[in-house]
């Protein structure tokens, strides 16, 4: 009797190269040495794919402050009544250790505001038109706590918000185990579409963004939950056809979220595995 060899191929499922073939079984020895050839080329290939379409990425492979030529800060009280004051560059918000980014909520009073944390940005250092955004992050949960890895117009300094565009690669609030992706635009005034999914924030997982000049598409662990057209800037979408920066933030309070409570924690963290932009899929 032949020996049986079963190969499961399921195992070699890959996001970016989107490879998906079937499990069954084989028996002949000499197809067994071609099935293992094949499988080792294939997984190869997609391990250098995901390498080298790479144009932009932060592994935190380092101890200190974020680096600096790939993340800025915005400073101070932003909008939406949130409770914190953003502070540039100081390491009890925002640290790289262990091989994360670290984003630090805390409860401190600085400059009239009852909490602190940070809120990193890449614009004037990296901006993107189309392309796959994603970042593998384990968040905090709890009354008042919004953290969020997202995206906005990089000419937002000259036509404003929300002219700009605004896509929420990422958002959590509160103890909801429910995830939201949105995108925000002007359309004779502010206009929103987003979609959600179950989600246990408290666990790592991969948040990403696929964006093209059609449609944009948000992804939990590689698996796409919401789209919507772009194309041909249908609905006013013109905005979602220029570059967009990159941001990460714990914000807390706020409209949305309402205030922290008796039975929120601090310092509570934000920990960010690593953060990664693909040029486009041709």
């Amino acid at each position: 009797m032949q020996p049986v060899f079963s190969v499961d191929f399921l195992s070699l499922f890959h996001n970016l190269g989107n490879i998906k073939l079937t499990c069954f079984t084989i028996t002949h020895p000499p197809m067994k040495r071609l099935i293992l050839l094949f499988v080792t080329i294939l997984a190869f290939s997609a391990c250098s794919r995901q390498k080298t379409d790479i144009i932009w990425s932060d592994e935190f492979n380092y101890n200190g402050l974020p680096d600096r030529t790939k993340w800025g800060y915005d400073t101070g009280y932003i909008a939406n009544n949130e409770k914190q004051y953003y502070t540039p560059a100081r390491i009890e918000n925002a640290l790289v250790s262990n091989g994360n980014l670290m984003i630090i909520g805390r409860k401190e009073k600085m400059k009239g505001f009852a909490y602190t944390s940070a809120r990193l940005i890449t614009l004037g250092k990296f901006d993107f038109l189309y392309g796959r955004a994603e970042a593998r992050m384990r968040l905090p949960a709890g009354k008042g706590i919004w953290p969020a890895f997202w995206m906005l117009g990089s000419d937002i300094t000259t036509v404003g918000w929300p002219k700009c565009g605004e896509i929420d690669i990422m958002e959590h609030i509160n103890n909801v185990p429910v995830l939201y992706g949105t995108a925000h635009w002007d359309n004779k005034g502010h206009v929103q579409s987003g979609g959600t999914t179950p989600c246990d924030v408290t666990q790592f997982h991969d948040y990403g963004l696929e964006w093209t000049p059609d449609s944009v598409r948000w992804l939990l662990d590689g698996k796409r939950y919401y789209a919507f057209s772009i194309k041909d800037s249908v609905n006013n979408t013109s905005p979602f056809h220029r570059p967009q920066h990159l941001l990460l933030n714990l914000a807390i309070g706020g409209d949305w979220p309402g205030d922290p409570d008796s039975t929120t924690v601090f310092p509570d963290t934000v920990f960010v595995d690593w953060v990664r932009v693909h040029k486009p899929v041709k």
